[in-house]
């Protein structure tokens, strides 16, 4: 971490205040390296990983480029993945407080198109959004990009392995010459370079790679058959019994049935995979953020942008094809120096892959036989945390105040009963302890929310 204060750059001073109340004092490595770049108006190109910074870095920089007066879109974030371009859109927003009446948009697919239609008739001065949705809306002409002055494009290792080269060309064919293009990837593979050569001008070169990556992450590696392997996998959860657990899968079909399976046997499990609708996917991420469950089942793709500070435990039900895939999956545990357990599950026929990760990570790689779990009993795994869900959001003026005072409130349940709360726009979640949802479910149904009443509702992880 570096020891640079954000009080040292050439920021306003509301925008230091409300960097302090966020959290934000001193700079993180790729911050400190990149931040006084973006704010003289370079082009930069970044190598920095999910959990580095990055979206506070390019967030705060492309703030100062905003003129509040002008109704037109001044600042692009073309993310992977709609978790992502969520996740990035809500970091904005609260790195924009400062300033008055900035509009920032989400455009990414599973969501109406009518709707964002109708959003867009009062253009965002800020858009963040997927290379799919944001070309419909160029095609039909519904969003103008030539007042964009900061392209940002995050993650763009993962668009260009997801397969959208040809999309992000295209938006970029729509923004202004003159832009700055700001481009983030956690690789620098021969088509970055490839893609920078193109997009930006003269670009500065950014790379942080941490020391303590793996530092703080023991290996385990399990040999078995695909026939055990499932058990093997409720065994080592019931063994170590963790918080929060993401399982990593290489496909859709199994994520879900390993999902099932979990679910079958009492273990509080959420599946996260391409099949799911977004208002789904919306819902399992913030379940699973707010510790509603125990397990995530999820595929690479789907789980891209996920960012859960406190993660005992990342598990390969599979190992993957890539070793830089491998590298990514386990980076999710021991973070901001918390010691962290990557467990991997290896048939004969995938040490081809074993190997590989040796020779990557010039790791030599010390088997575990699977019968050392053999006697532990496999035993249900509850979480602590169930989630409300209330049929009313940013568009109904809700906060995230209102609720907790509604909750502690006419309902009577104590602060430490209500853990966190995520606000959408039409929507509400707010995690209570396991013994008192109920108890919160009806007082809220009873009761109003700023004086108006919303359906409430209780998600089950088998809904």
């Amino acid at each position: 971490m570096s020891s640079i204060p954000f009080s040292e750059l050439p920021l306003a001073k509301e925008q230091i205040a409300n960097l302090t109340e966020l959290g934000y004092t001193s700079m993180t490595p790729i911050q400190a390296e990149s931040l006084p770049l973006i704010l003289q108006g370079e082009d930069v190109l970044a190598q920095a990983k999910t959990g580095s910074g990055k979206t506070a870095a390019f967030g705060i920089g492309l703030l100062a480029a905003i003129d509040v007066e002008l109704f037109r879109p001044q600042a692009l974030i073309v993310c992977p993945t709609r978790e992502l371009a969520d996740q990035v859109s809500k970091e904005v927003r609260r790195l924009a407080r400062f300033k008055q009446n900035i509009k920032v948009m989400t455009l990414c697919g599973g969501q109406p198109m009518g709707a964002q239609i109708d959003s867009l008739a009062h253009p965002p001065h800020i858009i963040v959004g997927t290379p799919g949705r944001i070309q419909d809306h160029l095609r039909k002409t519904t969003l103008k990009l030539d007042d964009v002055r900061v392209l940002v494009l995050d993650e763009a290792d993962r668009m260009l392995d997801m397969g959208f080269a040809d999309e992000v060309e295209n938006i970029i064919q729509h923004t202004p010459p003159q832009r700055q293009t700001l481009l983030f990837s956690a690789t620098y593979p021969a088509d970055i370079e490839a893609m920078s050569q193109r997009v930006q001008r003269n670009p500065k070169s950014v790379s942080v790679v941490t020391e303590e990556d793996g530092a703080q992450i023991e290996q385990r590696f399990f040999e078995t058959t695909k026939e055990q392997r499932i058990t093997l996998l409720m065994r080592l959860l019931s063994h170590s019994s963790p918080e929060s657990s993401v399982v990593f899968c290489n496909t859709k079909r199994d994520c879900q049935a390993v999902c099932d399976t979990l679910l079958a046997n009492g273990i509080s499990t959420l599946a996260l995979h391409g099949d799911l609708e977004q208002r789904d996917r919306e819902r399992v991420l913030v379940q699973f953020s707010n510790r509603s469950c125990r397990v995530l089942v999820a595929t690479d793709v789907a789980a891209r942008g996920l960012d859960i500070k406190d993660l005992p435990l990342v598990v390969n039900f599979e190992l993957p094809h890539d070793p830089e895939v491998y590298v990514h999956r386990i980076g999710r545990t021991g973070r901001a120096g918390t010691e962290g357990l990557a467990v991997s599950f290896c048939t004969v026929s995938e040490m081809a892959r074993a190997h590989g990760i040796e020779d990557y990570l010039n790791l030599n790689i010390q088997w575990q036989d699977g019968q050392e779990l053999s006697s532990v009993s496999i035993l249900p795994l509850a979480s602590d945390m169930l989630t409300l869900n209330i049929d009313g959001g940013r568009k109904a003026k809700i906060r995230p105040g209102d609720l907790l005072g509604a909750l502690t409130g006419d309902a009577g349940l104590t602060a430490a009963e209500v853990g966190k709360i995520d606000l959408f726009a039409t929507q509400a979640y707010v995690a209570i302890r396991s013994k008192s949802a109920k108890k919160a479910l009806e007082k809220l149904r009873q009761g109003k929310i700023k004086g108006k009443n919303y359906r409430v509702w209780l998600i089950k992880n088998s809904d």
